[in-house]
């Protein structure tokens, strides 16, 4: 046993220590949480736990990536994750079609590819089972059903005070506390409702793609998918080949070219051309196969892809086979909604149309900023890292964030690569000089 572990032990079964941190941690959590709420229907945690290694915010991939990086490196860490498994947005809040809309090999965790016998896009269930398997391989266990509602750095202390809420109306309230935080909740935490006049009067049905799992409960209906990403996309056309009727209210890219998928293509032209230059082969390439899409109501954005990825962190939509359903015309394009009344729908250009369904495939935004007290590493607007990849991934106060870098799973890696590396420097000069405080 290392000497820092040693004395960790001893103090766990130390009274005096005990109470000492026990106080100083209730009065903490009493001040931060009063400020925080003033309502707050419980102003103190039940139990204080100190937890020797990092922790993690989020059991997704982002997490679990870091648990991984850290455990190879002899470093333990607590994973904190509000729902009841790994994974919970793939496993719980997908569409039964999904599959990865990249190449495997770019969705590959740390320390683990993909098995041999996967597909080049693996299914929604594919991927669940490669992370569950990754999970098991590196021992990770995430303490589920776990909301964090406050998180700050304690002067004083040094130490990050995690204070958590279990799952129930009264859940057990416990603050956790480390000298490392590291936040893998991601872009896609809680859903974007759009603000369309008359959407909550409409008589029909209206859910987020969060909610939605497949198109076989609307064979016969119409139904209005806002939002043009590749959710919306996909969901359009699996609602067509289950007989309904959809229209979508798209920067549509093939997913494959010149024989190989778009995404890998534009890495290989990267290694040799700027940005701009790759983006006007893209488009090029895009419109030989496609044609117009301006004629089918698809306008394109006045930037490339890449730009527009690297920019506003929005994917661009790489075509599974919606396009050819548009051409056909078993999906109707639509231009933006001025306003719903009751079951009908007016559009920008004035016309009118009803619904039975309205499917909002408005993607999702970084939560953050609701439990988070630290506005340095992540910016208030938008609950993301206030530096850009590759350098938005560590803050101040053994503070880090990983899975915001609008880079999907290759981001991640990167980042989790990191964060291992720097915590385990400090793990082993806390070995050495296990009295000091880093």
């Amino acid at each position: 046993m290392d000497p820092w572990s040693e004395i960790e032990g001893k103090r766990a079964h130390d009274p005096i220590f005990q109470n000492y941190f026990s106080q100083n941690c209730r009065q903490s959590v009493d001040g931060f949480c009063k400020k925080r709420s003033a309502d707050a229907a419980v102003a103190r945690a039940e139990r204080c736990i100190r937890v020797l290694g990092p922790i993690i915010v989020g059991a997704g991939p982002s997490g679990l990536a870091v648990a991984a990086c850290l455990k190879e490196k002899g470093v333990d860490s607590l994973v904190l994750e509000r729902s009841n498994c790994i994974a919970s947005l793939w496993q719980l809040k997908t569409y039964d079609r999904l599959s990865l809309h990249l190449p495997r090999q770019f969705c590959e965790l740390p320390l683990m590819p993909f098995p041999a016998y996967y597909p080049i896009y693996p299914s929604k269930q594919q991927f669940v089972a490669y992370l569950e398997s990754y999970a098991a391989r590196f021992g990770i266990c995430p303490t589920y059903n776990r909301t964090v509602v406050c998180a700050e750095y304690d002067e004083q202390l040094q130490l990050w005070r995690v204070r958590t809420r279990a799952t129930g109306i009264m859940g057990e309230e416990v603050e956790y506390v480390s000298r490392w935080l590291v936040v893998a909740t991601g872009e896609n935490a809680e859903v974007v409702l759009p603000e369309i006049d008359g959407l909550d009067d409409f008589k029909g049905t209206v859910m987020h793609t969060s909610s939605y799992k497949s198109g076989g409960a609307f064979a016969g209906k119409r139904v209005l998918v806002v939002g043009s990403g590749n959710s919306g996309m996909e969901v359009c056309l699996d609602l067509c080949n289950h007989n309904a009727n959809p229209h979508i209210v798209v920067h549509i890219l093939p997913r494959e070219m010149l024989g190989q998928s778009t995404f890998g293509l534009s890495m290989w032209l990267l290694k040799w051309l700027p940005v701009h230059v790759v983006d006007r082969i893209l488009l090029l390439i895009a419109r030989t196969m496609l044609g117009d899409t301006a004629q089918l109501g698809l306008k394109r954005p006045t930037i490339g892809p890449l730009e527009l990825k690297s920019l506003s962190g929005k994917t661009p939509v790489l075509d599974v086979g919606t396009f050819a359903k548009i051409k056909s015309g078993d999906i109707k394009v639509r231009p933006a909604i001025k306003q719903i009344s009751g079951r009908q729908v007016e559009f920008m250009d004035t016309r009118l149309e009803e619904f039975d369904v309205i499917v909002l495939a408005t993607g999702y935004k970084s939560n953050v900023p609701f439990w988070l007290k630290d506005r340095e590493l992540f910016s208030e607007k938008d609950g993301l890292p206030r530096k850009a990849f590759p350098n938005g991934w560590k803050g101040e106060n053994g503070l880090y964030s990983v899975g915001f870098t609008r880079r999907g799973l290759m981001g991640t890696s990167v980042d989790a690569r990191r964060i291992a590396h720097d915590i385990e420097q400090q793990w082993k000069a806390r070995g050495k000089h296990p009295d000091v405080l880093l």
